[in-house]
């Protein structure tokens, strides 16, 4: 995949999205999606980075649990051939949850 290609599955949602956060002012009601590259894991040979491969995070923002939502990104994610790991936690001060899929995507220009 390319670095466009994440951004249009992420655009797929049909959500809200930014690249990491929302520009400050631009507070975004729930649903939305922010999604950022966490760092790489990238196939070395003959001494030099051979393939990129980029730690993908993918955090989607709701206010109440949506089991429909997330079963609708996880499609759009396997249809994709994009695997990922999937985690949940309650942010209390912001009254929201935070729905994080993680996954390495092979970056291809």
């Amino acid at each position: 995949m390319t670095y466009k290609e994440v951004a249009n599955v992420v655009k797929s949602f049909g959500l809200p999205f930014a690249y990491y956060s929302f520009p400050e002012g631009t507070a975004q009601a729930t649903p939305f999606v922010c999604y950022f590259y966490a760092g790489s894991d990238d196939m070395f040979a003959d001494d030099t980075n051979y393939q990129a491969i980029r730690e993908l995070n993918i955090e989607l923002y709701t206010d109440t649990k949506d089991f429909v939502l997330e079963s609708q990104i996880e499609t759009i994610l396997k249809a994709n051939n994009l695997t990922y790991h999937k985690e949940e936690s309650y942010i209390s001060s912001e009254r929201m949850w935070q729905i994080s899929y993680g996954m390495e995507v092979v970056i291809n220009g």
